[in-house]
């Protein structure tokens, strides 16, 4: 039994969250720009962060309280990254022990993360000021996950939330994830945050084995501008209150418990790409037929990378040269001659390329297809039994308007 559910973060036992305004975002008093989460008990952790080499604050900080695999509670705003900014991983260390002191719990048991433009000073003081209403807005319910998935947004049109159910050991196990993300995002993370919560018992260990089995098939297969950020994390709490014997080691409880993380985890995923910044399509593209999951995965990323080929997924312009393009220079080896391409949708499917050439087929209907917003690009590869499906999204006049004038 694995089902979507409501709740959110909160959906698992024991998390309560909330999101407020404080005043990181000075321009726009109404919209909330500090969340909080936390656990009624302690909780296993574990984490994934950007492969960026220049780093935000807030990710050392975390690396240095995660050395035990255990937190109690993630802070976190928008608004401003606290990256390559002066006094980070001071001013990022004063957001946790603001949220430790209001929980009852030791700084090194809060996690931390920030999002937003580079290069300036955090207005740390407001956050410290704002804390004890953050903490007093707290609440187990569906509103309260709302108020903290809008908290971490930034030029994100929509919240990103997702929760599911499903059996470990014969006990009801809940996770459930917020997350933001719109541009500069790339494969191996992008500009988001993603907070996971369970009550599933789990070891330190084992939740940091699930979570980075989880990132490379969900997070990691996303793409929407190309660039990565300096602040990318991909964090997990479980606080073990659902009950079952404590996975501890690979097994049916761990598979059962992974694929309930992976589901989770590629919705998000799916809900970032499809909210790219300006972006009006969600891309998949599916590869079947590889010589590797590996050779799919690679032929795939470089698909929905390609910008070309998301420009012509917003013209709805059937262009499959660019798709074949964006395979040949995706680094693998493969046989042109035996690649089948189609575009698909909600309207329709299309084969467009045969045996690496191209077919007359209706433009009018190609047209109709590729209006959807949800567009599929399915390549087959004919060479072995390798798949991978990733996702990304078209580029727009608004990506270029919205990234031209984010700082100011």
């Amino acid at each position: 039994m694995l089902n979507f559910i409501d709740g959110g973060v909160c959906a698992a036992q024991g998390f309560r969250a909330a999101g407020v305004h404080v005043g990181v975002k000075t321009h726009a008093a109404w919209k909330k720009d500090v969340a909080l989460i936390v656990s009624d008990t302690d909780c296993a952790a574990a984490a994934v962060f950007t492969k960026n080499v220049v780093k935000a604050a807030p990710i050392h900080v975390d690396l240095a309280h995660l050395k035990d695999g255990r937190a109690r509670a993630v802070i976190a705003n928008s608004g401003n990254a606290n990256a390559c900014a002066p006094h980070g991983e001071e001013y990022a260390e004063r957001m946790c022990a603001a949220a430790a002191k209001a929980i009852g719990c030791e700084a090194g048991d809060v996690l931390v993360s920030s999002t937003g433009v580079i290069g300036q000073t955090i207005n740390v003081s407001v956050i410290e000021e704002g804390v004890p209403a953050l903490y007093a807005a707290l609440e187990a319910s569906p509103e309260a996950s709302d108020a903290a998935a809008h908290a971490i947004m930034t030029t994100d049109t929509e919240k990103k939330e997702a929760a599911v159910e499903t059996v470990v050991g014969g006990k009801t196990v809940r996770l459930g994830g917020i997350a933001k993300g719109s541009g500069m995002i790339h494969p191996n993370m992008g500009t988001m945050l993603c907070f996971l919560t369970t009550d599933c018992a789990i070891s330190s260990q084992m939740i940091k084995t699930a979570l980075l089995e989880t990132v490379n098939v969900s997070f990691n297969r996303i793409s929407v501008d190309g660039d990565t950020s300096t602040n990318d994390t991909c964090l997990v709490l479980a606080n073990g209150l659902a009950g079952n014997a404590e996975i501890i080691e690979k097994g049916p409880d761990y598979e059962a418990f992974l694929a309930a993380l992976r589901t989770l985890c590629v919705e998000l995923a799916k809900k970032m790409a499809s909210d790219g910044e300006g972006a009006k399509h969600l891309i998949t593209c599916s590869v079947v037929g590889a010589k590797s999951e590996a050779s799919a995965e690679i032929i795939a990323k470089s698909v929905v990378s390609s910008t070309l080929t998301k420009a012509a997924i917003f013209g709805a312009d059937a262009n499959w040269g660019r798709v074949l393009c964006a395979m040949g220079y995706s680094g693998e080896d493969f046989d042109p001659d035996k690649v089948d391409v189609h575009f698909a949708s909600a309207a329709g499917d299309i084969a467009v390329c045969e045996q690496g050439r191209g077919l007359d087929f209706d433009e009018e209907l190609a047209k109709t297809i590729l209006t959807e917003h949800d567009v599929e690009i399915l390549i087959s590869m004919g060479e072995g039994q390798g798949t991978c499906t990733c996702w990304g999204c078209d580029i727009t006049y608004d990506y270029i308007k919205i990234n031209g004038d984010y700082r100011t």
